[in-house]
C-alpha cells in the first residue's frame, strides 16, 4: 500500500487537491478558481465542464509537484461543499449544477412555511426547508423548468460529480445527503415520506446508490488515469460533506467536540451521539456509523470579507502583499468602541430570511475604512454567534472550539471570534482541513487507520490558541444585541425589496 492520501476539497468557488503523508504533513497542494454564473438576481450555477477539467487540473499539478509516483497514493478521499443541486441526465451526460449560494427558490420556501411543509420534514429529515437545499431546488426546478427537470437522470452534490468522474459510478454517501435534508437521519436511508413532504414523489429513482463516508465508492478508470496522472485502480471513498470533513481534518472527533468553520459559509457544528436536541437545529449531519453534526450554517461568512476585499482593497495592495492582511490591518489599528458601526453578513441572504441583504448600521464622519472593515469582521462572528445560541438552547453544550476556513488564517479574526463568542478557540495548523480530512477517510476506508479519530490523532497538530478578553464580554454582548435588533426591524423592508426582483416571481430566464 502507499505511503500517501490524496485529499480533494471541492467548495463553491475554488477546488484544491492535496497529497498528505500519513503523518498529516503536506507534500503537494494545487487550487483552480472556479468561475459562478450569476444569469439573473437570486441565480448562481456553475459549469460541470469547467468543474472537472479544474479536478484534473490540480490533480495532476499535485502529483507533478509532489515528485511520487502515482501507485504510491493509497487512497483518494473527496469532501465538496454541501446541497446546491448536480445532475446528470440518464445517460450520465452532464447536465446542471446550483451552487449553494443560490437563493431562487426563495419565495417557494415561503409558500411552504405558511403550509407548514418544514413540520412534515424536520421530524424525517432534521431540517426544514430553505432556499439552497437539494429538494428545494429539485422541486424549483420541477415547478419553473420542467423540460429540465424531464431530462434529470441523477441528482447529487459537489463531491458526487467528482468520484462519478474519477470512478464512472453514480453514488452518494450519508454525510451529504443528511447535510441536504434526503435522508431520514435516524434511519440513515432515503425515504418516500419524506420526498412526498416535499412533493417529489416521483423522483426517488433520481437519488444514487448510498453508501458510507469511507466505503470504496469505486477505483480510478483509465480513462480518469489518463486525464489525472493518477494510478487507474487507485481506491475512492465515498467521501464527505466538507464541513464534516473541515471538523475531522481540524480534530473535532469526540462527542461534545465543537468546529466553527469561516469560509465561504458560516458553519458551527457540535458533535452528539443522538440526532435529536431539545429544540430545533438548522440541520443534521452524520459524523460516523454511530454519530451525528448538529450543524447551524448561512452562507454569512468570509465570502463577506472576500467580497469587501475584492471591489475595495485588491487595486489598492501593494504589490507582494496578500489583499487580505492588508485589509485586516486596516481593522486591527481599530480600538472597539460603543458607537462602532453595525454590519450585516447578508450577501447572499440568511438562514432565517432568503430576502436579507447585507448593509453598514451607524456609520458616521469620523469613521474609517479600518472601522468598516472591524465591522464585517464582528458581523461576521455575530452571524456565527446567533447559530450557536441556536444549538445551546437546543442543548448542544461545549465550552471551546476549533476555528478553521478562510478566516481562521487572519491573526486578528480568530481573537475576535473567541471575544465575541465567549469560548477560547483553537486554529489547526493545517490550512486545508477539507481536505485533510477528505484524506483520512480515504486513510480509513482502506485499513491506513481503525477509524476517523485514528486517523486525526495521526495527522492533525493544533497551530493557535486564542482565549477570549473578559474585559470585552459586556461590550460585545451590547452590540449583538443591537445586531439582532436591526436585523428585526430591517426584515419588512428587505421583503420589500425582494418584490421588485423578477427572479421572486420565478420568471426570470
Amino acid at each position: 500500500m502507499g505511503d500517501y492520501l490524496l485529499g480533494l476539497d471541492a467548495g463553491n468557488t475554488v477546488i484544491k487537491a492535496v497529497i498528505f503523508d500519513r503523518a498529516g504533513n503536506e507534500i503537494a497542494y494545487a487550487s483552480e478558481e472556479g468561475h459562478s454564473r450569476m444569469p439573473c438576481p437570486g441565480h448562481v450555477e456553475r459549469g460541470l465542464d469547467e468543474l472537472w477539467t479544474n479536478a484534473r487540473q490540480v490533480i495532476r499539478t499535485c502529483i507533478e509537484q509532489a515528485h511520487i509516483q502515482p501507485d504510491e497514493i493509497a487512497a483518494i478521499g473527496c469532501a465538496g461543499h454541501g446541497n446546491g443541486l448536480y445532475a446528470l441526465d440518464r445517460d450520465g451526460a452532464l447536465l446542471l449544477g446550483i451552487q449553494s449560494l443560490d437563493t431562487r427558490a426563495a419565495g417557494l420556501v415561503d409558500e411552504w412555511r405558511e403550509q407548514g411543509v418544514g413540520d412534515r420534514t424536520y421530524p424525517i429529515g432534521q431540517q426544514r426547508p430553505w432556499p439552497s437545499q437539494t429538494p428545494t431546488l429539485l422541486a424549483w426546478l420541477k415547478r419553473h423548468r420542467p423540460e429540465t427537470f424531464g431530462r434529470i437522470g441523477t441528482v447529487f452534490l459537489c463531491k458526487d460529480f467528482i468520484v462519478n468522474r474519477l470512478t464512472g459510478k453514480r453514488v452518494s454517501e450519508v454525510s451529504d445527503m443528511t447535510g441536504c435534508g434526503l435522508l431520514n437521519v435516524a434511519e440513515r436511508r432515503y425515504d418516500s415520506n419524506l420526498m412526498e413532504a416535499y412533493g417529489l414523489g416521483e423522483c426517488m429513482g433520481l437519488l444514487p446508490p448510498l453508501i458510507e463516508s469511507a466505503d470504496i465508492a469505486g477505483h480510478v478508470t483509465a480513462e480518469a488515469a489518463a486525464q489525472t496522472g493518477l494510478a487507474a485502480g487507485t481506491p475512492v471513498v465515498g467521501g464527505l460533506f466538507d464541513v464534516v470533513a473541515s471538523a475531522i481534518g481540524s480534530g473535532v472527533t469526540r462527542t461534545g467536540a465543537a468546529s466553527i468553520i469561516a469560509g465561504t459559509w458560516s458553519i458551527n457544528q457540535v458533535i452528539i451521539d443522538r440526532p435529536e436536541l431539545n429544540g430545533p437545529v438548522f440541520m443534521s449531519s452524520t459524523f460516523d456509523h454511530e454519530r451525528y453534526m448538529a450543524i447551524e450554517s448561512s452562507a454569512t461568512s468570509a465570502a463577506n470579507l472576500e467580497w469587501l476585499v475584492r471591489e475595495f482593497f485588491t487595486d489598492a495592495c501593494p504589490q507582494g502583499r496578500s489583499p487580505f492582511d492588508f485589509c485586516c490591518e486596516f481593522a486591527a489599528a481599530v480600538e472597539p468602541a460603543s458607537d462602532d458601526p453595525i454590519y450585516h453578513p447578508f450577501l447572499y441572504g440568511a438562514q432565517q430570511d432568503g430576502n436579507a441583504r447585507a448593509g453598514f448600521y451607524g456609520v458616521a464622519g469620523w469613521h474609517t475604512k479600518g472601522h468598516l472593515v472591524r465591522a464585517v469582521l464582528e458581523g461576521v462572528a455575530f452571524g456565527h454567534r446567533q447559530h450557536i445560541e441556536t444549538m445551546r438552547l437546543a442543548g448542544a453544550v461545549f465550552n471551546e472550539a476549533v476555528l478553521s476556513g478562510g478566516g481562521s488564517r487572519s491573526l486578528i479574526w480568530p481573537q475576535i471570534f473567541a471575544d465575541v463568542l465567549g469560548v477560547p478557540v483553537s486554529v489547526a495548523r493545517s490550512r486545508e482541513t477539507g481536505a485533510l480530512g477528505a484524506a483520512i477517510a480515504a486513510g480509513t476506508g482502506v485499513g491506513v487507520f481503525v477509524d476517523f479519530g485514528a486517523g486525526a490523532a495521526a495527522m492533525v497538530r493544533t497551530e493557535r490558541h486564542y482565549r477570549p478578553n473578559v474585559s470585552l464580554e459586556a461590550h460585545y454582548a451590547r452590540r449583538y444585541a443591537l445586531y439582532r435588533d436591526v436585523a428585526e426591524a430591517m426584515a419588512p423592508l428587505w421583503r420589500r425589496l425582494a418584490a421588485v426582483q423578477p427572479a421572486a416571481a420565478g420568471v426570470a430566464a
